[in-house]
């Protein structure tokens, strides 16, 4: 279970870390045309987005690859979930169902990382 853990919390840091600075550092006009729905939201907010997306990457690797404060990892996996939560909510919203699969796969995988580091 310990491998599968590391291989999940690995694709997760690399993909939300990857997307996250993406959002952070890139100009609001190119990620409003390559991701609609920015439209809905202000530059600030989607940066905001793109912070918790980097911290939560961050967050769901470093504290149990270190040994300190081991406990943050899996409070970071709950923070992706609920990051989650809201795309998918955003999502509904502009009924685009074909983001939801998406959102469901990582939601599932920052849950089993949280239930695993939680429960193991």
């Amino acid at each position: 279970m310990n491998i599968a853990l590391w291989i999940v919390q690995v694709l997760l840091a690399l993909l939300f870390l990857m997307v996250g600075f993406g959002k952070m550092t890139q100009p609001y006009e190119k990620i409003a045309t390559r991701m609609g729905y920015a439209n809905d939201f202000s530059p600030n907010i989607i940066r905001g987005i793109g912070l918790l997306e980097s911290l939560g990457a961050i967050g769901v690797v470093l504290p149990v690859l270190t040994g300190i404060l081991p406990w943050l990892t899996p409070v970071a996996a709950i923070g992706l979930v609920l990051t989650m939560l809201g795309a998918m909510a955003t999502h509904l919203r502009r009924k685009e169902p074909q983001m939801l699969v998406v959102n469901l796969v990582l939601l599932s995988l920052a849950a089993f990382v949280a239930y695993g580091r939680f429960v193991a």
